[in-house]
């Protein structure tokens, strides 16, 4: 598997953009959200991961499963399931690449997630 380089900013924190539809309700194209490097994931949390194929998405963690390899990891749905790819198109995603937990929304509207 391929080592992603991520470089952490000192706080932890970053920025992460939506796009697409997968999300809506709760999330919709061009909403900006606050995110945390360093917080580990729960079910029930929107999480930015990235998929075997390179894709990086926003997505809800539901349930911790194991990958087909036995390494920890997180089934991860859209929230409008007529939309968008997720694990039921790709399969359980390994905890190593859920990349951060979404803390808050900042744009347009500010509220926590």
């Amino acid at each position: 598997m391929a080592q992603r380089s991520l470089q952490v900013p000192l706080s932890g924190l970053g920025l992460a953009r939506v796009t697409g539809d997968s999300m809506v309700p709760t999330l919709r194209p061009g909403d900006r959200l606050l995110v945390s490097y360093r917080r580990a994931p729960v079910a029930g949390d929107l999480v930015v991961a990235q998929f075997v194929d390179g894709t990086v998405a926003v997505k809800r963690a539901t349930e911790r499963r194991e990958t087909r390899t036995g390494e920890p990891g997180w089934w991860l749905l859209s929230d409008n399931l007529d939309d968008g790819v997720d694990s039921r198109h790709r399969g359980v995603v390994p905890a190593s690449e859920v990349i951060a937990v979404a803390i808050a929304r900042l744009w347009p509207r500010p509220r926590r997630i």
